[in-house]
């Protein structure tokens, strides 16, 4: 097979594209909403906890399934399942075209997670699979920075759109690239475990259990609090779900997820430090977004194009952090890279009312050289941990840690921030009419609407407001901020010092040529 003056061959840079590609599509769709949902609200008649779900729904199912899916990989084909999966994705995705109503809104949403699923660890552990060793640790640097900047290529994908568009335009668009992803799927080699594990259902229900209710319970937490009752009865199923889990896998000659695998510093430092950067990065866009909408006023395009410089520098560090992980260490990569994110995140508590973009974009930019200095790595560390057989199942648990991360972010950033305008917009409401009470004390969204209405006399209110959310803005920043840093000192302590990271030998692949090469395919 002839390679080109990268070293690659045709076919490995084909697949390269094709896994980045998909990945991309599955981390846009996670963002690419956050745009839309002012206009999905004034089209459906979604509350605001509808949108919540329709949102949270996709990231539910996708951290519930994509455990038990990287395990369906392994043992049946991570390309079945990675066209499996984008076909779901894109029938899933369909549906908001003929029906609008929200409660289909969030089934279709929670049916495109389960394709979402399927797909996240095929990406991931066919890369590994088809890759030379020596080749293998740049390839994963790749993925790991194209996954890092999916969600604002969705949330520019989608401000595009939007420019143009209704809503729903958006839904055509996943439609549409992922039954042209699943097309394109077919040209890549089968990847499989030769010893076709045993399924496990038990296994795969309690890991569902366990990440479902925690998840759901961080959800549920900034609108119930923190101490209601089902909210803490859910971290408490979790918890024993968890534990049932884990005796499940001890027990079992093979198990879908070998829980001492969390025993080798690499494996488990490396999970640890994905779930802190997702949370920081999604719990981060979610704020920004409303920042660059409702304090500076920017459209949807224009709010999707002011977060796109962030990809450069996120992109760039990923190719060279494995290479320097290699060097120095996964301790010192990940301690720089997360102690990176926290000084981003203490910079954007100096934020103000008055703030300008250029303000914003500074920790944006500090944040993106976090992630690109230790995603990579940690994902290299990840799959080293693993047995080449279990890549599939390793990539899962990496995907799992991202999306829990994203998940838990969004609600802790969002229940401070809520928090935050509540206690500042509370002495403006016994002035305010009894109409606009309510809403001017939900979100400065709202407010705004309100002080719109009422006409110049009611400018004051909205600078209040304005004023109230950069509060809560500050407090949600400077709390992630020192938990971070916090978190980058023991992480690092756990994470393992120079090291060989090189992945180990890839996974038996069948011998199914790929059409992009030279030969054909079955």
């Amino acid at each position: 097979m002839k390679t080109t003056r990268t070293g690659l061959s045709a076919g490995q840079r084909w697949l390269l594209a094709l896994s980045c590609l998909a990945v991309t599509l599955v981390i846009a769709s996670m963002a690419a909403l956050y745009t839309a949902l002012p206009g999905i609200a004034a089209a459906t008649g979604a509350s605001q906890r509808q949108l919540t779900w329709i949102v949270d729904g996709y990231t539910l199912t996708l951290a519930c399934l994509v455990l038990p899916a990287g395990a369906l990989g392994d043992r049946f084909g991570r390309r079945k399942m990675l066209i499996a999966g984008l076909i779901v994705f894109s029938v899933a995705s369909a549906v908001p075209l003929l029906v609008d109503a929200p409660v289909w809104l969030i089934a279709a949403r929670a049916a495109a997670g389960v394709g979402a699923a399927l797909v996240m660890p095929s990406t991931l552990s066919l890369l590994t699979a088809g890759f030379p060793a020596e080749r293998r640790g740049a390839a994963v640097g790749l993925w790991a920075g194209i996954a890092g900047a999916g969600a604002v290529l969705g949330i520019i994908g989608s401000g595009l759109l939007l420019s143009q568009w209704s809503w729903v335009s958006i839904f055509v668009a996943m439609t549409v690239s992922g039954l042209a992803l699943s097309v394109a799927a077919f040209t890549v080699p089968e990847s499989v475990d030769q010893a076709r594990p045993a399924l496990d259902p038990l296994g795969a229900l309690t890991a569902a259990l366990a990440v479902g209710a925690v998840v759901i319970a961080t959800i549920e937490a900034p609108e119930r609090g923190w101490l209601d009752p089902l909210v803490l009865g859910l971290f408490a199923a979790g918890a024993v779900a968890a534990v049932a889990f884990t005796l499940i896998e001890l027990r079992l000659p093979q198990p879908m997820l070998d829980v001492r695998l969390f025993a080798d510093r690499g494996f488990g430092s490396g999970t640890a430090s994905i779930t802190i950067q997702f949370l920081i990065s999604f719990g981060t866009f979610m704020v920004l977004v409303q920042f660059l909408q409702l304090i500076l006023g920017y459209e949807p395009l224009i709010s999707a194009l002011a977060i796109a410089p962030m990809v450069v520098p996120m992109v760039a560090l990923s190719m060279v952090a494995p290479w320097l992980a290699d060097r120095i260490g996964l301790r010192w990569t990940t301690l720089a890279g997360l102690v990176i994110l926290g000084a981003a995140m203490l910079v954007m508590s100096r934020l103000g009312v008055d703030a300008s973009y250029l303000d914003a974009l500074g920790p944006l930019l500090i944040m993106s050289a976090g992630l690109g200095l230790c995603t990579a790595p940690a994902t290299t560390a990840i799959l080293a941990g693993t047995p080449p057989e279990k890549h599939g199942v390793a990539a899962a648990v990496n995907d799992a840690a991202r999306e829990i991360g994203a998940a838990v972010g969004i609600a802790i950033m969002g229940s401070l921030l809520a928090a935050g305008y509540s206690d500042r917009i509370a002495p403006a409401l016994p002035r305010l009419p009894e109409a606009a009470r309510e809403p001017v004390g939900d979100s400065l969204a709202a407010a705004l609407q309100v002080a719109e209405r009422a006409g110049p006399q009611a400018q004051p209110l909205a600078d209040f407001a304005k004023d109230a959310f950069m509060h809560g803005v500050q407090q949600a920043a400077l709390v992630v901020g020192c938990l971070t840093l916090a978190a980058a000192v023991l992480v690092a302590a756990w994470a393992p010092g120079r090291r060989k990271t090189q992945l180990s030998a890839p996974a038996t692949v069948e011998p199914e040529p790929v059409a992009a090469a030279e030969t054909s395919t079955r």
